[in-house]
């Protein structure tokens, strides 16, 4: 994979991207999760932002990527397109915030995401190198393709006045 330093690429709910050393992978996430593969020399790093567990069940063989289990298998298939096994990375995960506190207390949809994360990581056998779960906020998540921790800011979100 050729070098392109200083390149952004900016996630939304969906995006599945594979980025070079010197390259950033940014997102914002709320209850969605961000999960990131990176081989061992931090040359290369796929990420994916989902917003729901799982597959699409209304479209059976449906590609889409807000999905858990379709955007971990786009993540696979554009990590083998340039030579490197997800088997082999390591992996950070983020988000799975509650964004509705006073409405979902238990088993709320952020809770469900980073469950489904971590289980993830887990049946690839993957080290899981950093992880940044759960409360109640949106963050921020930043990282370029290197050896340092992925940068996770909380976002302070304005009350609305009624």
């Amino acid at each position: 994979m050729p070098r392109r330093r200083n390149r952004t690429h900016l996630l939304h709910p969906g995006d599945v991207v594979v980025a070079g050393r010197g390259e950033t992978l940014e997102t914002l996430l709320g209850s969605c999760v961000a999960l990131i593969l990176t081989d061992p020399r931090r040359s290369v790093a796929a990420m994916c932002h989902v917003v729901h567990t799982g597959t699409a069940a209304a479209q059976p063989g449906a590609r889409d990527t807000t999905h858990g289990e379709v955007a971990l298998a786009a993540m696979r298939t554009q990590l083998r397109a340039i030579g490197i096994e997800a088997q082999r990375c390591e992996a950070y995960v983020a988000g799975g915030g509650n964004m509705f506190p006073d409405l979902f207390r238990a088993d709320h949809v952020g809770a469900q995401n980073a469950r489904w994360a971590l289980a993830a990581v887990a049946r690839l056998g993957l080290p899981l190198l950093a992880q940044d779960l759960g409360g109640n906020r949106y963050r921020r998540l930043r990282w370029t393709v290197g050896p340092d921790l992925p940068e996770i800011r909380v976002v302070e979100v304005p009350e609305t006045v009624s």
